[in-house]
């Protein structure tokens, strides 16, 4: 959820203030809130798809199938978080200093659950963008 977050807090900055396909490239101000409704489903379809196949992906890779083992049981040689996607090789070999780039991520992942939060609810009091409130 921390990784999500923190990819919403820079798509609420840079869907409010940068030009989109969706819109034609014309920097289209509307609030983040209002924009995925106004998205076409043609374009949300194979969004939403690939998200799902990335999911499905994730979970086969941590979870023991169900009738292979109790259900909802971790793999052995799965540590959460740890998908083995790290294509820049940026995942320290060290075992404590995964454990503290994991803390750091940990961290900042919670922080930005509680910015994506506060700009949603800020965006419903007002009606207005992020970026037209500083």
């Amino acid at each position: 959820h921390g990784r999500v977050a923190m990819m919403a807090t820079v798509g609420y900055l840079i869907g409010e203030s940068t030009p989109t396909i969706t819109y034609g490239m014309d920097v289209h101000h509307t609030i983040a809130n209002n924009q995925i409704p106004e998205v076409p489903g043609t374009v949300l379809f194979p969004f939403f798809l690939a998200i799902n196949i990335a999911e499905a992906l994730r979970a086969s890779t941590g979870w023991v199938e169900p009738g292979l083992g109790p259900l909802f049981s971790l793999r052995e040689t799965y540590y959460p978080g740890d998908i083995g996607f790290d294509p820049f090789g940026l995942k320290p070999k060290d075992v404590k200093d995964f454990a503290n780039m994991q803390t750091k991520e940990l961290s900042n992942g919670r922080l930005a659950m509680l910015a994506a939060a506060g700009m949603c609810a800020q965006e419903q009091v007002n009606g207005q963008g992020i970026l037209e409130n500083l």
